[in-house]
């Protein structure tokens, strides 16, 4: 079963073996492949979706479709290396149909989720979507904070909307670029108030 943070010697192996032999909700019934995310456990820099969709139930790993490569796309143009960050989803497994993660297994998934926060420690946790956005900070409307910091319990969280948006209107691609602009200036920000630099983990 999901277990609560700060568990003795946690790792992130550790977490990704448990998300996969899974059966805390109904999800695990009919994916393919449980999503655990993917990236380092140094990253200062942390992305958060919303749930897997088919592509990555397929492969195991996040944002390997349409929406992957948009991300891909708006990262590299902004400066910041995938490879050196960590991304993941609030839900681990695909939901039928891509719906909207319920409730009940959002709540099933977050000690994951909460877990692999407590351990990567990121300096900013960028949030992707309005689920996303609601599940972690309760907020209602992205629209409001999109492209802004948001600071909760001592973490720093980055809004923005999710890839996947931006599949059938193009012009969504340029907010998604504009706001990940945005993240690489808070980025440069926190490496010149901080020792560590942040720049490590982007290009």
């Amino acid at each position: 079963m999901a277990a609560a943070c700060n568990v003795p010697n946690d790792s992130l192996e550790k977490i990704a073996k448990e998300v996969i032999c899974c059966p805390l909700c109904k999800l695990s019934q009919s994916r393919k492949n449980a999503v655990p995310g993917e990236g380092r456990l140094s990253a200062k820099l942390m992305f958060i979706g919303e749930a897997p969709g088919k592509n990555e139930d397929d492969r195991g790993k996040p944002f390997v479709g349409a929406a992957g490569r948009i991300l891909n796309e708006a990262l590299e143009k902004a400066g910041i290396q995938r490879s050196l960050v960590f991304i993941t989803n609030v839900v681990k497994c695909r939901p039928p149909d891509n719906r909207i993660p319920e409730d009940d297994e959002r709540i099933a998934c977050r000690p994951y989720l909460d877990r692999q926060i407590s351990l990567i420690a990121p300096q900013i946790i960028c949030i992707l979507g309005a689920t996303a956005y609601s599940s972690i900070l309760g907020g209602k409307s992205i629209t409001a904070n999109r492209g802004k910091i948001v600071k909760k319990n001592g973490q720093k969280y980055f809004v923005t909307i999710h890839p996947a948006a931006a599949i059938y209107n193009r012009n969504l691609r340029s907010v998604l670029q504009n706001d990940l602009f945005k993240l690489f200036r808070e980025i440069k920000s926190i490496e010149h108030s901080r020792s560590g630099s942040l720049l490590d983990y982007v290009g």
